[in-house]
């Protein structure tokens, strides 16, 4: 029997109770609706492309964090086998020693294929992990470059991280991870030409501010020497702090709402069901994409 969301949860229990949501079991609708909606935890995406050194710069985030006697949770979104949907990386190997600290929660998900690099049922999850009393709730992404834009939807603080090497690609770029940027990191920064794509990169970022006129910092770290990462922090903490007003928790809770009510609407799509029409469709010779869209569009 589940206790009250509103109790602080030991890991165990957390664990199970975010297994009831992944798996929609009976009472997880209930247990959802029980979550409290003025949780103070703080929602950071990690997001960025391959290669940035993402899973390294979270793992010392954590180290760090736990030095300050902070709770940490992380969801770490891992990519998905298109045959079991299943998450092929597990928990991050280089988070395994954190995996025994009652401060910290590691829960790895599939992103099942979304387009934004995230799993269907992250938004659920992460309200139940929030509902469980930490300090920050980090969620990284798999890195699929531009697409990566639904961590907008869902953290409060969403920081890409990127390398120098990224500087032949910072056009693409500003038209993608540019618009979703709270904080840039640039991981690696002992690399060379590291100082010029960071001038670079403040020059862009310089010309777009939020509404609220917050300026997007370019933050230098290498972390696997634990360099700069207390900036990091503190970059984080100022924005979580100046952003905090309520037309951009609306804005917050409507995206929410909107892939929910998408999710749910989406439940009856069979995937594997549909690949068994279109097999059918193929040998009988009568297959065409679109009239079998339109059958299964309800209006």
């Amino acid at each position: 029997m589940l206790h009250h969301p509103a109790e602080i949860p030991d890991l165990k229990t957390l664990a199970r109770r975010i297994s009831l949501v992944e798996n929609e079991a009976p009472g997880y609708i209930q247990l959802l609706e029980q979550l409290p909606t003025d949780s103070p935890t703080r929602v950071i995406g990690i997001t960025g492309p391959p290669g940035a050194g993402k899973s390294t710069l979270v793992n010392t985030l954590i180290q760090t964090l736990v030095d300050q006697q902070k709770r940490v949770a992380i969801i770490a979104v891992d990519p998905s086998s298109p045959f079991n949907f299943g998450a092929l990386l597990g928990d991050r190997i280089r988070m395994s020693q954190h995996f025994n600290n009652e401060q910290v929660f590691i829960r790895s998900m599939a992103n099942r294929g979304a387009l934004g690099g995230l799993s269907p049922k992250i938004i659920e999850v992460s309200d139940v992990i929030k509902a469980a009393g930490f300090d920050y709730l980090f969620i990284e992404t798999v890195g699929v470059g531009q697409s990566e834009v639904d961590i907008a939807g869902i953290a409060t603080t969403t920081v890409v991280v990127v390398v120098p090497e990224a500087g032949d690609e910072i056009q693409t770029m500003k038209a993608g991870l540019m618009e979703i940027a709270d904080i840039f990191v640039v991981n690696k920064a002992d690399r060379d030409n590291a100082d010029a794509f960071v001038k670079n990169l403040r020059l862009l970022s310089a010309e777009r501010h939020h509404n609220s006129g917050w300026q997007i910092p370019v933050l230098k770290t290498i972390a696997t020497r634990d360099e700069g990462i207390h900036e990091l922090i503190q970059a984080i903490d100022r924005h979580q702090q100046q952003m905090d007003h309520k037309e951009r928790h609306a804005l917050l809770l409507a995206e929410k709402a909107w892939q929910l009510i998408q999710h749910r609407r989406m439940q009856d799509v069979n995937k594997k069901a549909l690949q068994q029409q279109i097999l059918q469709e193929l040998e009988g010779g009568t297959f065409n994409l679109y009239k079998l869209v339109m059958k299964n569009v309800k209006y």
